[in-house]
């Protein structure tokens, strides 16, 4: 119910006091912040909810452009957020709300300085934030303990599935729970100290599981139990108890037992201090932090990978898609009316965003929940009592606000209930017809601006994607294949299997961001589009290549000799990164080098994914 009580609550005391355009845009803040209310622990979700809040308040002190002035702005801000939206979860957050206040700064008709209507927006952010801090979990870490323990389950889950037609699904469940989970615990905090000591048994006790998922058929039931045990040991926050007795079955069995048996260990004792790489993990956080504050560019570890930048090739091109697009709604708006004009550039700033799924299907539910939203105003107003019925309205669709957004339909019904709300207590009634004229023109020109070639290159838009998974996947690879052969460590060592790990889930991170960009461009209308690799397919293998590469570390942990030859573990890493090469490039490019036919049978199955991905990038 935080919701409800989020923007009812300042609504309602606005109106009563007689200060309806304070209640509004406090409204508004809370609204954004509700949508940006996840499931998360208090730091994580603090960091959710107040950076685009933030955000809002600037586009709100941004937005002083009056007229056709507010088109060029609208534009800049636009290639702006379009680039950052790339960049991440929180960051694409930011970026729509910079958009959307913005637009709302310069064409919503509040009589208010721009700082004050900041103020005002921050405060109903920060009302919702406060009612978060204080209905959250009472028990410490809770959220960031269920999130340890769903990595377990999931790992059950998968290991169940495992020969079915679920197999596939509960693998990507595992993935998303050990992003999850990392994201839970990415603030470092002595508290959390045991919680993320349980995540990397967790992590390391999948990277077991990798060789028995690979093997695709069904697994005995045992297996799944002590993870099972694990998981409620996490949650309990107590010992796990007996575990399963070892058979071994197979040696990925036996292997796998042995990984349960290491992960039981991190329910005991006392959790370490930070070692000299968590140190040097943190203190780089720190200087990467100051050089961003600072204006210095920070040197890159040699081998690194740079991230998705907001002026890359992919950020460019959202960037140009969103500015475009808003710029002509703008433009648009204005010349049918002068006064409240900014719904048009709203919801095409919506409509455009580049990581809600396919423009078309988009546009499509965003045109129909606005029309269930308007016709149910239309029907209940009348009948209710005013000036109170729009805080009632609120305080129902702020509940709403969870569980709608599991389809984007249902977000943008509740949405235009809760903004009629809004703009009719500002003063602006009978709003509801205009609002859907608005609507099927804004959908008409993204729909046409949208797919403009220029502005629909999927290359530029999944093939960075998928060259920065391909790009992790190569390091992971050469660390495996080479790096640790050429350290001589035992695999034993806890400084080579925390740098395996690292580099196994940022590679894994990578690739299912890849896979969401390649299956949002298959469901794209693209007429006439050239031909392009398929994308969907590459991050499949990529995804199957990082299992094999896992399975032979695991392997080779239990006793798999290593090979002999590094000069052909070099050539599939160069042979990758070729590849990764080859889809990044804006024109057309050599083919990869072949992978070496004669390999050790070690590694036919890395050797084998690695010809299928030249194949398809050459392509």
């Amino acid at each position: 119910m935080r919701g409800a009580a989020g923007m009812a609550v300042p609504l309602g005391l606005a109106v009563a006091a007689g200060r309806p355009a304070e209640g509004v845009l406090a409204g508004l803040g809370a609204m954004f912040a509700g949508v940006n209310d996840r499931p998360a622990g208090r730091r994580t979700g603090a960091v959710q909810q107040a950076v685009p809040a933030l955000a809002g308040a600037l586009g709100l002190l941004l937005g002083a452009a009056t007229g056709w002035w507010a088109v060029p702005l609208l534009g800049a801000v636009g290639v702006l957020c379009g680039a950052i939206s790339v960049t991440g979860p929180v960051a694409s957050a930011a970026a729509v709300q910079l958009m959307v206040l913005t637009v709302l700064g310069c064409g919503m008709p509040v009589p208010l300085p721009g700082w004050a209507k900041a103020a005002c927006y921050l405060a109903g952010a920060g009302w919702l934030l406060l009612l978060r801090q204080l209905t959250t979990h009472p028990r410490p870490l809770h959220a960031e303990r269920q999130a340890v323990a769903a990595v377990f389950d999931a790992l059950a889950d998968a290991l169940d599935a495992t020969g079915t037609d679920r197999a596939e699904t509960a693998r990507r469940r595992l993935t998303a729970a050990l992003d999850r989970a990392g994201e839970q615990l990415r603030t470092d905090h002595r508290h959390t100290r045991t919680l993320r000591t349980r995540l990397a048994a967790a992590s390391a006790l999948s990277e077991a599981g990798v060789a028995l998922l690979r093997d695709a058929r069904p697994l005995p039931a045992r297996l799944a139990t002590g993870p099972r045990r694990l998981a409620a040991a996490v949650r309990a926050d107590r010992l796990p108890g007996p575990l399963p007795v070892p058979a071994a079955e197979t040696p990925a069995a036996a292997a796998f037992d042995r990984a349960v048996l290491q992960a039981a260990t991190a329910f005991g004792g006392t959790p370490q201090p930070p070692g000299p790489r968590e140190r040097a993990r943190r203190h780089g956080l720190r200087r990467r932090l100051a050089g961003w504050v600072l204006g210095v560019r920070p040197q890159r570890r040699p081998g690194a990978v740079p991230g998705v930048r907001p002026w890359g090739r992919a950020g460019r091109a959202y960037g140009v898609r969103v500015g475009v697009c808003v710029a002509a709604s703008a433009a648009l708006a204005l010349g049918l009316r002068a006064g409240h004009w900014y719904w048009l550039p709203v919801t095409a700033a919506f409509l455009v965003k580049p990581d809600l799924g396919p423009l078309f299907s988009r546009v499509v539910n965003r045109f129909a929940g606005t029309v269930a939203g308007v016709l149910l105003v239309a029907a209940l107003a009348p009948a209710l009592p005013d000036p109170w019925w729009p805080v009632a309205a609120v305080a129902a669709t702020g509940a709403l606000i969870p569980v709608a957004q599991r389809h984007f339909a249902a977000q943008t019904a509740v949405i235009t209930v809760t903004v009629l709300a809004f703009v009719t207590t500002g003063g602006d009634r009978g709003a509801a017809p205009g609002r859907l004229t608005d609507t099927t023109l804004a959908c008409v020109l993204v729909l046409l601006v949208g797919h403009l070639p220029g502005l629909a290159d999927t290359r530029a838009r999944v093939g960075q994607r998928a060259a920065h998974a391909l790009r992790h996947t190569q390091r992971y690879l050469d660390h495996v294949l080479l790096t640790e052969r050429q350290d001589r460590a035992r695999p034993t060592d806890d400084a080579v299997a925390a740098r395996r790990a690292e580099l196994r889930r940022t590679a894994y991170r990578a690739l299912a961001q890849a896979r969401a960009a390649a299956e949002t461009a298959a469901a794209e209308l693209r007429p006439g589009a050239p031909a392009e690799p398929d994308w969907l397919r590459l991050t499949v293998h990529a995804e199957r290549l990082a299992d094999a590469a896992t399975a032979y570390a695991v392997a080779r942990d239990h006793g798999t000799p290593v090979p002999a030859t590094p000069a052909a573990a070099r050539t599939l890493t160069r042979t990758l990164a070729a590849a990764a090469d080859a889809l990044d490039h804006p024109g057309p490019v050599p083919v990869p080098p072949a992978a070496p036919a004669a390999l050790p049978p070690e590694l036919d199955g890395v050797a084998t994914e690695v010809r299928r991905i030249r194949a398809l990038s050459a392509g």
